[in-house]
């Protein structure tokens, strides 16, 4: 399983990368890595290892650079080339932390879409009180979505979940503002009708209170919503454990019960970090792009390489194309 990863993107690079990726090469026998990036930032941080490739690379895209313009001009970036790797069958996927907007940009011009996906979606997979998650998209690839694209969504996070959450037969719903079949927009009434027809177990419509609850193991929606989604949950679970921070810290007493509870609040916190299960996958291109968050540590970078392994051993991008192609001819 060879991987190609941008060493310089993020907050925490290379620093974090590094550290990740060998993390992995540990626990992983069968992965290579590809690690792309500046030779010298990388050098402190970096041990040999025999399944341990390092490319240099000249220039970074940076957070702030415009998406379209830094895939263009920074040819020797260390993003353009860990998707320059996967289009040229050098490796079979790739991992970046760096700027969203240039990697789905560099996906779409140099990875190229699954022939028949009109829009590709961004997708993680996020916390539940049971400790399952579920997964979400469109998560902010596309803004706006028609019904025909939400059917897409389920059908790619059907697959996903199956081959590499390893759940038996998916439970898909439509993120909407009531359970009711008749609830929502025109655009989920109608994605609602064609999800009913899609050959994936479609519960039906669920409500963004109940997301928490493992309603649904995959959860489909329209970039703008699930990106307002994805960041209320975020924002919510950092505000939680800062005000139980905070309560803990108040006296004397608490700080004894924060002493006597520091293993449940680990778990608790490990629980809410949906980083822990990897990054977010840009579904519909035709190899893995896997997005690590930005502010990603070397253990939620070992998720991300875990994640991307797992769809690439598991062809999931073919059993995505194929499974379009099909929906298609009938």
């Amino acid at each position: 399983m060879k991987l190609a990863i941008d060493g310089m993107g993020g907050d925490n690079a290379p620093k974090a990368i590094v550290e990740g990726v060998l993390l992995a090469l540990e626990d992983f026998p069968n992965l290579e890595v590809q690690l792309y990036g500046k030779q010298q930032e990388m050098q402190p941080f970096l041990k040999e290892h025999a399944r341990l490739e390092v490319i240099h690379c000249e220039e970074v895209v940076e957070a702030e650079d415009d998406p379209a313009r830094a895939v263009r001009r920074k040819k020797d970036s260390s993003m353009t080339k860990i998707l320059e790797a996967v289009t040229d069958l050098r490796a079979d996927a790739c991992l970046s932390a760096g700027n969203t907007g240039a990697l789905m940009a560099g996906g779409l011009f140099k990875v190229g879409r699954i022939e028949g996906i009109a829009r590709p979606a961004l997708a993680t997979t996020l916390p539940t009180i049971d400790g399952q998650g579920f997964l979400m998209l469109d998560l902010g690839a596309n803004a706006d979505a028609k019904p025909e694209n939400i059917v897409q969504y389920a059908i790619m996070g059907y697959i996903y979940a199956k081959k590499v959450r390893g759940i038996d037969n998916p439970r898909v719903g439509l993120l909407n503002i009531g359970t009711e079949d008749k609830k929502g927009n025109e655009l989920t009434k109608q994605a609602f009708t064609l999800l009913k027809e899609a050959d994936i177990n479609f519960i039906g419509n669920v409500e963004s209170r109940d997301l928490l609850d493992n309603v649904a193991d995959v959860v489909v929606t329209d970039g703008f919503t699930g990106n307002m989604v994805l960041k209320t949950i975020e924002g919510t679970a950092g505000a939680m454990m800062s005000m139980l921070k905070e309560a803990f810290m108040a006296s004397a007493k608490t700080k004894i019960g924060a002493v006597l509870m520091k293993t449940e609040l680990k778990k608790l916190k490990g629980k809410l970090d949906y980083s822990e299960h990897g990054g977010a996958a840009l579904f519909g291109l035709k190899a893995p792009v896997i997005k690590a968050h930005g502010s990603s540590n070397a253990r939620a970078i070992y998720s991300a390489i875990r994640q991307a392994s797992i769809m690439a051993e598991h062809n999931v991008t073919k059993d995505i194309a194929e499974t379009i192609a099909q929906s298609q001819e009938q």
